[in-house]
């Protein structure tokens, strides 16, 4: 009996100090993207929100574990770009993101009040392009093979869930022992060119019509709604630019929350008494 109290005694004390190494971490800023309807490479023009959260976790006191959920929406309008504004295109799609990576600190947060931060990683994510037709009705875009996927020459159907790589960095800065804010840009590269239903040339009119109907036709050429005369293009005109592949970003504010904090100790050995003395009563000894 007095075997398993004192093996649950050191269960609870084992978890206790553990959980003081994970931290709940929350975000909110903006979304964009770069591609075809796009084509500056970081900008808060069409910007839309996004919120996450997730669990980081120390394996040393510079070095976390990090997941991370966020949603936000992303668009672009060839409206509100001047090069392609003729071709009349636009998108929007919402952004499912999930990634697990490592995130490290220059310098370590248990003796200084802010430091940058770098992270990268694996990560999934889900995408679904849409656009208004000219009745205000939107459309899902990629059932209507805008560019002839699935039936013209060899262009393959673009998959709506994906892998991506996370990476990006940041800014960090101490509140308390146990409450971290930070400003964090958060970069997607990606392995297709269809996150706005653009990449190639335009496919042959009647072959669209006749393999997706008219709707497709229309939301693949929309210059003729500007009433200029402009008619569907021929085949083989450029429509986008399979070169470069597209990007999203996150950008925003970060804050973390200790789990079962309140001034314990970390478990890391030479932090001043296996915790986080050298602040304290919480405020870091350096400052630079």
């Amino acid at each position: 009996m007095k075997s398993l109290l004192f093996l649950a005694a050191f269960f609870m004390l084992s978890l206790n100090l553990t959980a003081q190494r994970w931290h709940f971490t929350t975000f909110l800023g903006m979304a964009n993207y770069q591609g075809d309807l796009q084509d500056k490479r970081f900008t808060f023009n069409q910007a839309h929100l996004a919120v996450g959260g997730g669990l980081s976790y120390e394996l040393t006191e510079k070095l976390f574990l990090r997941g991370q959920a966020t949603f936000g929406s992303i668009s672009g309008d060839d409206k509100k770009n001047s090069r392609n504004s003729l071709r009349n295109l636009s998108f929007k799609s919402s952004i499912i993101d999930g990634h697990f990576g490592l995130e490290y600190y220059f310098k370590n947060l248990n003796e200084y009040s802010f430091s940058p931060y770098v992270f990268a990683g694996v990560g999934v994510y889900r995408f679904i392009p849409t656009a208004k037709d000219s009745n205000g009705v939107k459309r899902n875009l990629k059932p209507l093979s805008t560019e002839g996927e699935g039936f013209y020459q060899d262009r393959k159907y673009y998959s709506l869930n994906q892998l991506n790589i996370p990476f990006g960095g940041g800014f960090k800065f101490v509140l308390t022992d146990d409450i971290h804010i930070g400003i964090e840009v958060g970069m997607r590269k990606l392995f297709t060119d269809y996150l706005d239903d653009v990449s190639t040339t335009y496919v042959d009119e009647a072959t669209l019509l006749a393999n997706r109907g008219p709707k497709a036709v229309e939301m693949a050429f929309r210059g003729g709604e500007l009433k200029n005369g402009a008619i569907y293009q021929a085949a083989g005109s450029q429509r986008g630019s399979p070169k470069f592949k597209d990007w999203y970003y996150f950008t925003g504010i970060t804050a973390s929350f200790r789990i079962n904090g309140g001034g314990g100790s970390t478990g890391f050995e030479g932090s001043g008494g296996g915790g986080r003395s050298k602040r304290g009563i919480g405020c870091p000894t350096k400052v630079y």
